[in-house]
């Protein structure tokens, strides 16, 4: 039986790209994502067939949530990974946002994977599945005036307090904290500024090693950057 995965926030960037990773594993993958143009387009690429599954759906409407997990568990009977990547960043910095732009982020880095978990737990108890939080290195290390920093940070709160709450059920919890990657993560910032940077491809790669690891081993945090990164 091919294993089932859940990716939220698949279809661009380092979730498009674990979404593809584990599709060539063999997985059936459910993705998220809030532009269903997008998931469509990223479907396209794959020919996939039926292990590809799109969920057109915003992560921080609990209905959203339980019913792209409801969908996929009653398509394929299982569930037997989640990938929690979905969020966003706003360009500028603190004291330049717009209150709702802020609140809309919050809500989708810290509310949205909140949600994800309640939704998702059941069933990986039931599978003694594996649960992995995107982080990044900015919720380990603050940087000044950014608000994206600390809802990362509170990522990697969730992902702990998780853990702890799971680890007696079977359940593993990695949180994955990259440093500058080259993804659309950018667009809206003025490019990816100079310097080395990873791939998404490589942080896929770290995401299925976590995914991978054998029964009885929970990885529970794998900070990755590119060599040259100072910060």
């Amino acid at each position: 039986m091919k294993p089932v995965t859940l990716i939220t926030g698949g279809s661009s960037g380092i979730g498009a790209a674990t979404a593809q990773a584990l599709l060539k594993e063999g997985h059936q993958v459910a993705v998220t994502g809030r532009d269903a143009d997008k998931l469509a387009a990223f479907a396209e690429r794959q020919n996939a067939g039926d292990d590809l599954m799109l969920l057109p759906g915003d992560t921080t409407d609990p209905s959203a949530v339980h019913g792209a997990i409801r969908t996929t568990v009653q398509a394929w009977g299982q569930l037997d990974h989640v990938i929690v990547n979905a969020g966003f960043s706003l360009p500028g910095s603190l004291s330049d946002h717009i209150p709702e732009a802020m609140r809309a982020m919050v809500l989708t880095n810290v509310l949205g994977p909140a949600l994800v978990v309640r939704a998702c737990l059941p069933h990986l108890k039931e599978s003694r599945g594996r649960l992995v939080f995107l982080g990044s290195v900015a919720g380990a290390k603050h940087t000044p005036d950014n608000l994206y920093s600390v809802t990362k940070w509170a990522m990697h709160a969730l992902a702990e307090n998780t853990r702890l709450a799971v680890t007696g059920d079977g359940v593993g919890v990695t949180l994955v904290a990259p440093g500058k990657v080259d993804t659309p993560f950018w667009d809206n910032r003025g490019g990816l500024p100079e310097g080395p940077a990873m791939s998404a491809e490589d942080v896929a790669a770290c995401i299925l090693f976590a995914l991978n690891q054998p029964p009885g081993i929970d990885l529970n945090h794998l900070q990755m950057r590119p060599i040259g990164q100072i910060n």
